[in-house]
């Protein structure tokens, strides 16, 4: 089956572009949290953050830096949400951010799933070690 945002890249498909470069391409999500919700993904495919080559990841963030405050711009916002997925909850398997738009008291809160405390002070070193070591 064929990438939809990969032909979005190619123009296949209708979107509503904001923003292209030379590595990466910006359009409205068509079912935004708020007006002005964006999309900005690499032209090359790759599925997650860890899968986009080294040399693409400062394009791709410089454009994000660079759509955020547009849209902050555009819609009047206070602020935005930056965020994207790997896999779970990755409605398009190809690396997406989502730059989105937000005000005080928007309805937005935090994070989309419950936080939860460490279990306890070891719980959090252990996940801190094991982290540390899988960065070596």
């Amino acid at each position: 089956m064929a990438c939809v945002f990969c032909e979005v890249i190619s123009k296949a498909v209708d979107s509503l572009i904001v923003y292209e470069d030379e590595h990466s391409l910006a359009f409205l999500d068509h079912r935004p949290l708020f007006p002005g919700h964006c999309l900005l993904i690499p032209k090359m495919h790759c599925e997650t953050l860890a899968e986009l080559p080294p040399a693409l990841v400062e394009p791709l963030f410089t454009a994000a830096q660079r759509l955020t405050r547009a849209v902050e711009n555009a819609m009047r916002a206070e602020g935005s949400f930056v965020a994207m997925n790997n896999r779970v909850s990755q409605s398009v398997p190809h690396l997406h951010v989502h730059v989105v738009p937000r005000t005080k008291k928007d309805g937005l809160r935090g994070f989309f799933w419950p936080r939860r405390r460490y279990e306890s002070p070891e719980a959090a070193k252990a996940a801190q070690r094991a982290i540390a070591d899988a960065l070596l």
